[in-house]
């Protein structure tokens, strides 16, 4: 550390700045610690500025200023080390400083800064004479600029009087030769008017014409679109009417020859099937045939009720779908969810009609799978298998009226098998002349 002469550094660190630093000075203070700054190893830099180390003087003084400032205001021991720093690099502005007497030609802001680094005596009062002197510096530079201001503001406003003077003049003349103009053009605007007016005359006569003209147009216009109009609507009743009739005729001819065509298959299918089942001999009957008896090996009445099958027994299903074009309705849903209900929807779906297809090559049988669309969130993709018809029900309504829907379809006569636990439903496809079947005996037939 260097001694200093007089008082010596320890008589300025007493006092104490009673104003904020200026501008100038502070900026200053900050060159001196960012010129300092890269002579100091990092151990003897304080620890929030150490970050810091590596940057160059500018870019240190401009992303670390406030930081050096308040650490050379905080940490006396890094603004003795940054004062050392300045005496090698200014030694006769510090020497000059330490014998109390600045050099009368230095800037004010470079003895400040450096009186505020090195802590003479007296270091206060050069700090403030600095910004005083730097506040009458700014303000001289001001009154000079107002100064300068104000003259050209002076001259500005003389040429804007002269232009306004040869402006006003100039507008004068064209005001009178305006004027002149203006009362030519209001004779001539009063002729305009008075022919105008005459004009208007011929247009009021006129437009009553027109309007006349125009009203017994539109009305024989509205009479002859009225009359079209009535004429339209007949027509297109009568070809309504007449579509619906041609309509209502072949749809009825289409379903009641298909109803009897299926009908027809299913007496021939029948009596084919009892020809081999009877198995007839091709012989006649003997008369002694024709007398009631007993003969032996025949089966008895007791023995012919020991054939009898239970409701729940599954070869009743396959004596029923042995009938001549029996047709096999399920009820989907009412089936999956008395056999399999902890399985998804979807794999109870592809579960039963893959059994479904399997009965259907087995039994020849016409197979119609129903299910309830309401608990469906989008439409099902879903390829039906060979040999089975798969229906899901619309909107608003449900599986149990499609399937007596299909029911009613098939023509009276035709063996039509309904396989559902529903009892509404078994009573109601009962009534339709179907025969119901539980969910339980097909889940036993297809297992």
């Amino acid at each position: 550390m260097v001694e200093t002469t007089g008082g010596g550094p320890q008589d300025g660190a007493a006092e104490v700045l009673d104003r904020p630093l200026p501008d100038g000075v502070r900026r200053r203070v900050v060159q001196i610690v960012a010129d300092g700054f890269g002579g100091l190893t990092v151990a003897e830099l304080p620890a929030q500025l150490r970050q810091y180390a590596r940057f160059t003087p500018s870019r240190r003084a401009k992303f670390a200023g406030n930081a050096m400032a308040a650490a050379l205001e905080t940490d006396p021991l890094f603004r003795q080390r940054i004062g050392e720093k300045l005496r090698e690099a200014q030694p006769e502005l510090t020497g000059a400083l330490d014998s109390g007497s600045p050099p009368p030609a230095a800037d004010p802001l470079d003895v400040a800064a450096a009186a505020y680094v090195l802590r003479p005596p007296g270091w206060v009062k050069l700090v403030a004479a600095a910004g005083e002197e730097v506040q009458r510096a700014d303000a001289e530079r001001a009154d000079e600029e107002t100064r300068a201001e104000l003259e050209r503001l002076r001259a500005e406003l003389d040429r804007a009087r002269e232009h306004t003077r040869s402006e006003t003049e100039r507008l004068r003349a064209e005001l009178d030769a305006t004027k002149r103009e203006s009362d030519s053009l209001h004779r001539k605007l009063r002729s305009a008017l008075a022919d105008v007016k005459r004009g208007e005359a011929a247009l009021r006569k006129l437009r009553g014409e027109m309007e006349a003209v125009r009203a017994d147009g539109q009305a024989q216009v509205s009479a002859a679109e009225s009359e079209t109009r009535r004429l339209k609507a007949r027509l297109g009743e009568t070809e309504a009417a007449l579509e619906a009739a041609r309509r209502a005729a072949r749809e009825g001819r289409s379903v009641e020859d298909m109803r009897v065509r299926l009908l027809l298959d299913t007496v021939l299918d029948a009596a084919q099937g009892l020809r081999r089942e009877l198995a007839l001999p091709p012989v006649s009957v003997r008369p002694a045939e024709t007398v009631d008896a007993v003969e032996p090996g025949r089966m008895t009445p007791k023995d012919i009720a020991a054939r009898a099958l239970s409701e729940d027994d599954p070869a009743v299903l396959d004596q029923l779908l042995a009938l001549p074009q029996a047709h096999l309705v399920v009820d989907g849903y009412n089936v999956t969810k008395t056999g399999y209900p902890q399985m998804p929807l979807e794999k109870q779906r592809l579960r039963l009609l893959g059994q479904l297809a399997q009965l259907a090559a087995q039994t020849g049988a016409e197979v119609t799978c129903v299910f309830d669309g309401a608990e469906l969130a989008a439409p099902v993709l879903l390829a039906p298998p060979r040999g089975v018809r798969v229906l899901f029900s619309k909107p608003g309504v449900t599986a149990d009226e499609l399937i007596r829907q299909l029911v009613r379809a098939e023509p009276p006569g035709r063996p039509v098998i309904v396989a559902s636990t529903d009892r509404e439903v078994a009573d109601g496809v009962a009534r339709a002349g179907a025969r119901p079947v539980a969910s339980a005996v097909l889940l036993k037939r297809l297992s």
